[in-house]
């Protein structure tokens, strides 16, 4: 295991070196959730790029620091752990808030990204009033109280009725992230909107969708992709909020043909 003290907390990191005329790609994951959804994916990668996974603060492996949070606190973070790892020029690929974290740092230190990977994520999740309900839930009831829903969000009926394990092991995953990791991570949510930056990215851009995404629809989806200039749009089949984890040969073909197609390989 690998930490790094990168302001004021310590994240939990992973790199998988590869030769150094291949790219980076650096993996952002979505609340309630660490590293290791991307898992399948990586397994697929290992050789074809250099790859770094990271559980952002509040998650995982990494301390929560102080809550609550503002998206730019995520976005420092990788900043400074790719500043740290001597990094930059690199594949931003993030899904849900890790996307929003990807957008983040291409507007604030656009020397570190070199092209952007958006999975079920967009330039504004949510609202207040979502985000506030969610919140109070918590507080009140704890993560518990959320796991059947957003497992819905989450997930297909067919991975509901056919990996009923990898279901459990979802939802410890879930419950078992500190509280105040994601309470923090949702107010960062709540609170950031980065519609009117989209339509200045100038990078590479891809987005991507599950077509049973619940949590980020493919419409939110599309309408991000709408905003970057010259963004491709995919979707994803038998996939929910997740893809790298239920459709994860997919997910890479995809990347594979992003990175192939922007003459990044």
């Amino acid at each position: 295991m690998q930490f790094a003290k990168v302001n004021d907390v310590t994240l939990h990191y992973q790199v998988i070196s590869a030769p150094e005329n291949k790219p980076t790609i650096v993996f952002s994951n979505s609340l309630g959730t660490d590293f290791r959804i991307w898992r399948d994916c990586i397994v697929r990668l290992v050789g074809e790029c250099s790859i770094v996974m990271y559980d952002k603060r509040g998650h995982g492996l990494s301390d929560v620091g102080l809550s609550p949070y503002k998206l730019d606190d995520h976005v420092n973070d990788l900043a400074g752990l790719m500043d740290h790892l001597g990094i930059n020029n690199a594949i931003i690929c993030g899904l849900s808030v890790g996307g929003m974290i990807a957008q983040g740092l291409l507007f604030t230190r656009p020397d570190l990204v070199r092209a952007m990977i958006l999975c079920d994520t967009a330039a504004k999740i949510g609202d207040e009033t979502m985000w506030n309900d969610r919140i109070a839930t918590v507080r009140e009831s704890g993560l518990e109280a959320l796991v059947e829903s957003n497992m819905q969000r989450w997930f297909t009926p067919e991975f509901h009725k056919n990996r009923a394990d990898d279901l459990t092991g979802y939802s410890n995953m879930f419950t078992r992230t500190p509280v105040e990791g994601y309470l923090g991570t949702a107010a960062a949510l709540r609170d950031a909107d980065l519609r009117l930056a989209a339509i200045e990215v100038k990078v590479p851009t891809i987005c991507i969708v599950g077509d049973q995404d619940k949590s980020t629809t493919p419409e939110l989806v599309l309408s991000t992709a709408k905003l970057i200039p010259d963004a491709r749009y995919e979707v994803i089949k038998g996939a929910g909020h997740i893809p790298c984890v239920e459709q994860p040969e997919v997910l890479v073909e995809i990347i594979k043909a992003f990175l192939k197609d922007a003459d990044i390989t």
